[in-house]
Formats: structure tokens, C-alpha cells, sequence
């Protein structure tokens, strides 16, 4: 299942809608289903917010094959920003020893077991994959 959604913050709704359609459609447990809106909100919030001049839109993809959640995002007019790059969290450090950024990403790799970045002619594409329970 994919689709195409604008390049603005208020498409959330519609992004929660689609991916909770998804969930039903591939059979995902709550557990899976979680994983799936976190780093795509994640995502497509870092997109929007970091490449808000782009014209065109961002396309979300969710696929199962197997025992395996696929996920694809898609920015058809953006700078690079290789998300595979970014930088680890020290999550025991306090919160006055911390500096702003990165831990949305840092739970992205966290919930995902494959994450793979490509960038050409100005299209960024973000392949995610995540090995499902036996329940899911």
C-alpha cells in the first residue's frame, strides 16, 4: 500500500489514518503497528520540517513480505541528509548534558532492524525493514 501526501505538517491525520489501514491490511500486532507510526511520523515530521521548501509531495509505502514489515519513504525534492549518518544519543547522559536533536532517529534504529539510505537527483528514499513475532 502507498500513497502520496503533501509536504505539510497537517497531513499527520492522514498519515495515522493510512498506516492504522496498512496495520489492518498486512495483520500487524500492536507491537509491529507502533513501530510503524513512530518512525514514519518520525520521518516524514523530519522531511517537512528540515525540507519544507520542497515542491513536491512525500510518498509512504508499507509492504509485508513474510515475516517482515517493509517500509518506504520518499521525498521527490529534497537536499541529502543521510538519516544512517546521524550521530549516536547518549540516552544516560542528563537532560542538562544534552544537546537538542537526534533522538527521534536514534529510536528509528532502534525499532527498525534494517534502515538503508539513498540519495539521487535530488529524491532521498529511506528503506526500513523489521523482522515481525510470530504473532504479527
Amino acid at each position: 500500500m502507498k500513497r502520496h501526501f503533501r509536504r505539510d505538517i497537517d497531513e499527520l491525520s492522514a498519515i495515522v489514518a493510512f498506516l492504522g489501514e496498512a496495520s489492518d491490511h498486512y495483520a500487524f500486532d500492536t507491537g509491529a503497528s507502533f513501530a510503524l507510526n513512530m518512525v514514519v511520523e518520525e520521518l516524514y515530521t523530519n522531511m517537512v520540517k528540515y525540507n519544507g521548501h520542497g515542491a513536491d509531495d512525500i510518498m509512504v509505502e508499507v509492504d509485508r513480505k513474510d515475516d517482515r514489515m517493509l517500509v518506504n519513504l520518499v521525498d521527490f525534492d529534497s537536499e541529502p541528509f543521510d538519516y544512517t549518518q546521524a550521530g549516536e544519543v547518549d540516552t544516560n547522559a542528563t537532560l542538562h548534558e544534552r544537546t537538542p536533536g537526534g533522538l527521534g532517529i536514534h529510536l528509528v534504529k532502534r525499532f527498525m532492524d534494517e534502515i538503508v539510505y539513498e540519495y539521487k537527483d535530488r529524491k532521498t528514499t529511506i528503506r526500513l525493514g523489521k523482522q515481525l513475532t510470530q504473532d504479527a
